[in-house]
This record gives C-alpha cells, sequence and structure tokens, in this order.
C-alpha cells in the first residue's frame, strides 16, 4: 500500500508540472534569446590589423598602385626633408661628393584615409611599399648610389589617418659638383644635390621642400677631413624643361670652405725653406763651384718634384690654380740662384779673358812696328813681345817689362774678383726682399681679395 501511495504522489506532481510549464515556457524562450543577443555584442571584437589592410590596400580594396592620387586632378604635392647622416670624400680628380642621407617623402593620398581602426598612424612593413603609389624621384646629378639592407631593408613607410603617407629611406650617393679651382687650396666649393621627378610632369606631381628650418638637418658633430660644412643651406627650385615636358625639381646647395692646413704643412711650407736654402749659396766661396753648382741643382729638382707633386691630385684643368703661380714662382728663385752663380763664376772669369785679349793686341801692334822699322823683338815666355831698347834709351812705344804685365794683370784680376763678389753681396739682399715682397702681394690677393669676392657671391 505504500509504494502505491508514493507511486500515486509522483504522478500528480508530474501532471502539476506539466500544466505549469506551457504558460511559463514563452517567458523563458524570450528571455534566452535577449541573452543570446546580449552575448554576440559582448563577444564582438575590433578588427585584426591583417584585416584592415586587406581591406585598405589589398585585392579587394579596390586600390591600384599603378595609379597616382587625384588622378585626372590636381597634382600630388610631395614634401621632401632630408637628414644627412654624414658627408665626406670630396674628390677633385672626379669632380665628386660622397654623402649618406635619409631622405624623406610625404604626400597625401585619399584613398589611404581610414577611420576603422583606432591608431592614428600605422608603421608599416617596407614590403608594403611595393602595394602603394609612390613618387617617381631621382637624383639629377647622381652618379653612384646604393640601398643599405643590413640587417634589413632601410626603410620606413608610415600611414596616418588623414591619408598622410611618410616615405623614409637610407641612401649613399655620390653626386657630381663642378668644382672652381683658381684659388684652390684657399677655395670655398658649392656643391648642390637635385632632386627630380623622372616620368610625372609639373600637372602630375610637385616636389616641395618641408619648413626651411628643417628641410636639410645635419648629424651633429658631422665634420669634414679638409673642408667645413657652413651653416648656409640655399633651397631653390630647378624646374626642368625637356622635349617631354616641363618636370619638377628642387635642389639644396652645401657650401665648402677648405681648411689649408694640410697643403701648409706639405707644401708651402716646404718649397719655402727649398728657396730659402738656395740661398745658402750666395755666402759660399765662388771657388767653390762644386758645393755652389751642386746645391743649386739639387734644390731645382728638388723644388721641380714638389711643383709636380702639388698637382697629383688635381684633375688637369686649362686654367692657372694659386697654388699653381706658387710653385712656379718658387721654382723661379730656385733657378735664379743656379743662374746667380753661373753670371758670379763668368765675371770673375773675366779677367783672364781681358787679359789674353790685351796680349793678343799688343803683339800685333808690336809685330806692326817691327815689320815697319825692321827691328829685333824677342817673344818671352808668355809675357807678349817686348823691345830690346838701345843704351841709354828710354822705352819706346810697344815696349813693355814682365813687371808692368804682373801688375796690369793682377788689378784686372781685382776688379773682376769684386765685380763677382758684389753680384754675391747685392743678391744676398735682392732675392730675400723680392721673395718677401711676392709673398705680401700672393696672400693679400688670395686671403683677402679674392676671399671676400667668393663670400658676396650668392
Amino acid at each position: 500500500m505504500g509504494a502505491l501511495r508514493a507511486g500515486a504522489l509522483a504522478f500528480l506532481l508530474l501532471l502539476l508540472l506539466g500544466c505549469l510549464l506551457p504558460r511559463r515556457g514563452p517567458l523563458r524562450l524570450v528571455s534566452g534569446r535577449e541573452e543570446i543577443k546580449a552575448g554576440s555584442r559582448s563577444s564582438a571584437k575590433p578588427m585584426s590589423p591583417s584585416d584592415f589592410l586587406d581591406k585598405l590596400m589589398g585585392r579587394t580594396s579596390g586600390y591600384d598602385a599603378r595609379i597616382r592620387p587625384n588622378f585626372k586632378g590636381p597634382p600630388v604635392n610631395v614634401t621632401c626633408n632630408i637628414f644627412i647622416n654624414s658627408f665626406g670624400s670630396v674628390t677633385e680628380t672626379t669632380m665628386d661628393y660622397r654623402v649618406n642621407v635619409f631622405l624623406r617623402q610625404q604626400w597625401n593620398d585619399p584613398r589611404l584615409a581610414y577611420r576603422e581602426y583606432p591608431d592614428d598612424s600605422l608603421d608599416l612593413d617596407p614590403s608594403m611599399l611595393d602595394s602603394i603609389w609612390k613618387p617617381d624621384l631621382f637624383f639629377a646629378n647622381e652618379k653612384g648610389a646604393n640601398f643599405h639592407e643590413v640587417t634589413t631593408d632601410n626603410k620606413l613607410l608610415r600611414i596616418f589617418k588623414n591619408g598622410n603617407v611618410l616615405y623614409s629611406i637610407r641612401l649613399t650617393l655620390i653626386l657630381s659638383c663642378p668644382m672652381d679651382l683658381k684659388n684652390f687650396p684657399m677655395d670655398i666649393q658649392t656643391c648642390t644635390m637635385q632632386l627630380e621627378s623622372f616620368g610625372y610632369t609639373m600637372n602630375d606631381l610637385i616636389f616641395e621642400w618641408l619648413e626651411e628650418q628643417e628641410a636639410v638637418q645635419v648629424a651633429e658633430g658631422l665634420t669634414l677631413p679638409q673642408f667645413i660644412l657652413r651653416d648656409e643651406k640655399d633651397l631653390g627650385y630647378c624646374t626642368k624643361y625637356y622635349n617631354t615636358g616641363k618636370f619638377t625639381c628642387i635642389e639644396v646647395k652645401f657650401h665648402l670652405e677648405r681648411q689649408m692646413g694640410y697643403y701648409l704643412i706639405q707644401m708651402y711650407i716646404p718649397s719655402l725653406l727649398i728657396v730659402i736654402l738656395s740661398w745658402v749659396s750666395f755666402w759660399i766661396n765662388m771657388d767653390a763651384a762644386p758645393a755652389r753648382v751642386g746645391l743649386g741643382i739639387t734644390t731645382v729638382l728638388t723644388m721641380t718634384t714638389q711643383s709636380a707633386g702639388s698637382r697629383a691630385s688635381l684633375p688637369k684643368v686649362s686654367y692657372v690654380k694659386a697654388i699653381d703661380i706658387w710653385m712656379a714662382v718658387c721654382l723661379l728663385f730656385v733657378f735664379a740662384a743656379l743662374l746667380e752663380y753661373a753670371a758670379v763664376n763668368f765675371v770673375s772669369r773675366q779677367h783672364k779673358e781681358f787679359m789674353r785679349l790685351r796680349r793678343r793686341q799688343r803683339r800685333q801692334r808690336m809685330e806692326e812696328e817691327l815689320s815697319r822699322d825692321s827691328r829685333f823683338y824677342l817673344r818671352g815666355y808668355g809675357l807678349g813681345p817686348c823691345l830690346q831698347p838701345k843704351e841709354g834709351a828710354g822705352e819706346g812705344p810697344g815696349m813693355c817689362s814682365p813687371p808692368a804685365v804682373l801688375r796690369e794683370g793682377e788689378s784686372l784680376r781685382r776688379r773682376y774678383l769684386d765685380r763677382a763678389k758684389r753680384i754675391d753681396t747685392v743678391s744676398r739682399a735682392v732675392f730675400p726682399f723680392t721673395f718677401l715682397l711676392f709673398n705680401i702681394f700672393y696672400w693679400v690677393v688670395y686671403k683677402v681679395l679674392r676671399s671676400e669676392d667668393i663670400h658676396m657671391v650668392p
């Protein structure tokens, strides 16, 4: 009986539950849907960067990198600026210079503007550069260039919310720099860097410099071996006109002032000492011919070698440089010192020639008188013809005595030796004084006058 009662109670409970469930069922379904909707809203996640990039510039985005922004519309304005990382290897023989720069370009591409992503800018991998349009910039005066790929491509790509694109790349360039070497090595050279569009005319693309203070930046502590890079850098435009159209071009001019310390030590001071050394021969006895000739020839050859060495590192230009004038004048002074001893030696030996001429003339005169008077004459040993005077007769015309000839020869010798010594004495003062005047004129012209003219040139 107890089991039957328990079963009946259970059955009644099931009936009651069955009656109640149909009434509360719809309410439970409605609340379940609300919970599902709330759960779906709470589980929504932001778009991933990969999906965002695919949507922005992927195949399904409709972006075409072959077409410039604002196609068939206004030209694209590209703002450029340069950071000079290193500057050096200015070569006179090839007239170029080597520079390492960070080239930065910025333009606006409305197709890359976005709102879906929360960040204000996106730094992308350099491989994405192939997926967007880029300006066709090249360096008009470039002779050689290379990219940097260690440890990876030295490129930067950044896209902003408003569609601005920043593209930065590191380059090492060898750029042409025509030089005027008339004032070498006291010259100031102006080297340019020209940035030009290769394929887009000014109807499609225009290059502009960033703000003047930030257009060209130089690394702190940048030094050059022989030059000082002046702070002022001229920014300008160099629009090019070709048969294919008008192309945008911008340029910057670097002013390089040469430091002549190296040339003072290697060229000017050694050549100055060689010239002074050649003057030592003026104090050497004129009879010491081997010493004076050897000193003169040595200084001339040394000066010639020095002059050739100064031209070895310079191009073969058709005009005269400042260092050419210095070397030519130094060589002229050294050669003049050698010729001075030739003049001294010639003058000191003139009395012998004069005595020989006098003896010949006297001999001819005596022969004429003897042939006319039929007198007897004797030939002395190197003393010329002398008549034998008769007893009680004085010396007739044409008669001579050995002591008289010797006295005359000695007086002539002393006279010409004094003239030769006077040449040496005058040279001791004239050569240094003339060289001093040349130095004053040379340094005033090239360091003061021409330097002012160069600084006045815009």
